[in-house]
């Protein structure tokens, strides 16, 4: 096949298929030819996987003032007042488009029902059960594929940008991606003026995560490696309640039911006893980082695999309304919610940091957009609340599209083809895997939800052995999906340590046991790359 053929032009890229770049695409797919990139197929994103909801101020009994004083305290100081409105007040108009688009929201007899989630200080949760993402993805995803102006590029995975500087130009500017094609093993050189990076977050940088196997930190590596300042990587919220079973892969227990009046239990063995009265008076209601940590607490002191989430009291009729998924997938594992307690155990979740972006998502590079999860806003500061990451996929997705929209078009240089001379090894797989799991175990260990100076600097000496390891396989072999992940997921997990160790203090999600006071100025940990 000749080299032209590998050669694709268009006028946005976006690299990820979530609520982000969705929102995106369809906002700019009228007037503009997009590339969507994803790794696997369409809906095997983290979106799908969020079941709570979509927190924004939608009826009378709530206010905007409200919804960014609970945002300002959950980020524990460091949210940016300025993004913080700006998604606050942006969002019913967010959530009036999902509905034009066809999302099926849960109703009850005064309109949407709105459920309450830790952090909030009333209920402001729209939601589809207990499958929002699922919902939202399904609806958006259909109007994807159906677009004649969208190109979907499932089952490719891009392994770089292409900017100005890797050109040898003297202005620095993204100009498209290399990306390989997973069936094909063929690398295709995709042009454009913009290029919109909404990858998600890097969840699989850790042993135990409710994270998709798609969240490597793709976007954030790649981002950083073309320029990009990336900010407050410290900052990994671990989800308090994950189900604890040996077949339940990443199976999420929604903040939702804590909000339904969930409550979290010892063992039998232990009495059953409640302990969230031992730790905040919001009980289970509390922010995330403070239920995570008390549930670390309990389970350390107690020498205890798990502990239980208690919803027997709500009864059946009402868990099988609420949270039909959950009800089912507990039944299909032998639990029966209505019965017995959820054994649940914490599980990184989300990544609070990322691409430091401005209101209209520009990064530093021009040309280069970053949205969602891989994007540092300002929104969530130090933790983020409970529902506001859909809410920023669509305040900021429109924000981008709008700002592209408005951009003139710019010529893109010659782009160079992809060196694909080099040839893979047979032991390559077998190393990749065990640096993979070497990377998830001591980033538990060492960098999980308490953490020590000592701790933090063993898994930097750690992650610089295996950095020096992966960089000479990329150099000398052919790429491949699972080299491409490690490669990118290691230097995230670098820059998640390197924001760790910058911190002298306990502040939100980062708790250290050798600065556990939290100082009275809050400051951002931005890291700026080598130019």
């Amino acid at each position: 096949m000749p080299k032209t053929d590998y050669l694709r032009t268009f006028d946005v890229i976006v690299i990820g298929s979530g609520l982000a770049g969705q929102t995106l695409a369809l906002r700019l797919a009228d007037t503009h030819r997009v590339a969507m990139v994803t790794k696997r197929l369409i809906d095997d994103t983290a979106t799908n996987y969020a079941q709570g909801g979509i927190a924004a101020v939608l009826d009378g009994t709530d206010s905007v003032e409200s919804h960014i004083q609970d945002t300002f305290v959950a980020g524990a100081g460091l949210c940016d007042p300025r993004a913080t409105r700006f998604v606050v007040e942006h969002g019913r108009t967010a959530i009036d488009w999902l509905i034009e688009q066809g999302v099926p929201f849960t109703r009850d007899s005064g309109g949407y029902h709105l459920t309450r989630e830790g952090g909030h200080s009333t209920r402001r949760v729209i939601h589809v059960a207990d499958a929002t993402g699922a919902s939202v993805q399904q609806t958006l995803s259909r109007k994807v594929r159906q677009h004649p102006n969208i190109t979907l590029l499932e089952r490719h995975i891009a392994i770089d940008l292409i900017t100005g500087h890797k050109l040898g130009l003297k202005t620095q500017r993204c100009w498209g991606a290399y990306v390989l094609d997973l069936d094909s093993e063929r690398v295709l050189t995709l042009s454009a003026p913009n290029t919109v990076i909404a990858s998600g977050g890097a969840g699989k940088s850790y042993l135990f995560t409710s994270n998709p196997d798609t969240a490597t930190g793709d976007g954030i590596a790649m981002a950083w490696r073309a320029g990009c300042r990336v900010a407050n990587m410290e900052f990994i919220q671990f989800h308090p309640t994950c189900l604890y079973h040996p077949r339940a892969k990443s199976f999420l227990i929604t903040e939702a039911m804590r909000g339904e009046g969930g409550i979290l239990r010892l063992p039998e063995a232990y009495g059953g006893e409640r302990f969230m009265t031992a730790h905040d008076p919001r009980l289970e209601l509390a922010p995330r980082d403070i239920v995570a940590r008390a549930i670390d607490y309990e389970m350390k002191k107690l020498g205890l695999d798990c502990v239980f989430l208690d919803m027997t009291h709500k009864g059946e009729a009402f868990l099988r309304e609420h949270f039909p998924n959950i009800y089912a997938r507990c039944l299909e594992l032998g639990i029966d919610i209505a019965k017995e307690a959820i054994p649940v155990v914490p599980a990184a979740h989300y990544t609070c940091g990322g691409i430091v972006v401005d209101l209209d998502a520009r990064s530093d590079v021009p040309g280069l957009y970053a949205l969602g999860e891989a994007s540092c806003t300002g929104l969530h500061g130090a933790n983020r609340l409970a529902s506001n990451s859909l809410l920023e996929c669509l305040v900021y997705g429109e924000a981008a599209a709008n700002d592209i929209r408005a951009q003139k078009p710019a010529k893109s240089p010659k782009l160079p083809h992809w060196d694909e001379s080099r040839v893979t090894d047979a032991d390559e797989e077998i190393v990749i895997s065990h640096n993979w799991d070497e990377l998830r175990r001591f980033m538990w260990d060492y960098v999980g939800i308490v953490r020590t100076t000592k701790r933090l600097e063993r898994a930097r000496h750690r992650i610089r052995l295996l950095e020096r390891e992966i960089d000479e396989f990329y150099a000398n072999f052919r790429v491949s999906n699972d080299l491409i992940e490690l490669r990118n997921l290691v230097l995230t997990a670098h820059l998640i340590v390197e924001c760790a160790l910058r911190r002298k203090e306990s502040r939100g999600l980062h708790f250290s046991r050798d600065y556990p006071d939290m100082l009275p100025k809050a400051r951002n940990t931005v890291l700026t790359p080598k130019r």
